[in-house]
């Protein structure tokens, strides 16, 4: 098994930087949730392993209703209640095995790009099931590994797929576990994602190291690929988007 990720460690002084998305991006998550959350409004929405809140706010804004930001990182949190405040937001310590809320208590769970890093899932969806309110529905953004998407970057970190390979779960192991607790699938579905406008600006954003898979990479190893992607970078005579299927698991 990999070694945990320590968000307190670095990753928190980067991700807002690295991993920050554009309003018109936030906007077709936005849409796509919707698409798949309960109708009625306003609705609960739990940000489950919320970071520094880039998704919380617009959640809060898109069901209506309360949103929590449940996030296990210290420093994350500090940085998304002070970079991502919001009057109908609450940002709470808490991990999905422990999750400070009330039974029933949530129309909506959300967890993107989090479900990887939770050791003790059955515990894990247990919480979740305890949270939900009949009828809701429960969002896993995720990379599956056996559905693992072309990304870019691995291109020029050779090790970064095997790494991605034994760090994500299957989706099926995903669904499994959730039928565990009652809560069946009800679609697996991927868009077409757009992660940056051109290669230069996605290599700037790779830059900043904020993918927790280059923890588990050495010193040199992230330096050599940095030294590849800048060669790509030199070497591009279009301005093409960087973009590669996304999946999003609803569970119900």
């Amino acid at each position: 098994m990999l070694a945990q990720v320590n968000y307190d460690h670095r990753q928190h002084t980067v991700y807002q930087q690295g991993r920050g998305l554009r309003p018109d991006r936030i906007a077709v998550w936005m849409d796509q949730f919707a698409n798949h959350a309960p109708v009625a409004r306003p609705l609960t929405v739990l940000d489950l392993g919320s970071g520094t809140g880039r998704f919380t706010p617009a959640l809060a804004d898109t069901f209506g209703g309360p949103a929590y930001g449940v996030e296990p990182s210290d420093k994350m949190r500090a940085v998304a209640a002070s970079e991502s405040a919001h009057p109908d937001v609450t940002y709470l310590a808490g991990s999905a095995e422990s999750i400070p809320l009330s039974e029933k208590s949530c129309d909506v769970v959300l967890m993107f790009l989090s479900f990887h890093h939770v050791r003790q899932r059955e515990t894990a969806a247990k919480e979740i099931a305890r949270v939900l309110r009949p009828g809701g529905r429960v969002l896993i953004r995720s990379v599956f590994s056996d559905r693992m998407p072309d990304l870019r970057w691995h291109h020029f970190f050779p090790r970064a797929r095997d790494i991605e390979m034994q760090m994500f779960p299957t989706s099926e192991s995903v669904i499994q576990l959730f039928a565990g607790v009652g809560l069946r699938p009800l679609t697996l579905t991927a868009i077409e994602e757009e992660f940056a406008p051109d290669l230069a600006t996605y290599a700037s954003r790779i830059r900043l190291r904020a993918i927790s898979t280059f923890e588990h990479l050495t010193e040199q190893e992230f330096a050599e690929g940095i030294a590849r992607m800048d060669a790509a970078v030199a070497a591009v005579t279009d301005l093409e988007p960087v973009t590669a299927s996304s999946d999003t698991l609803v569970l119900g």
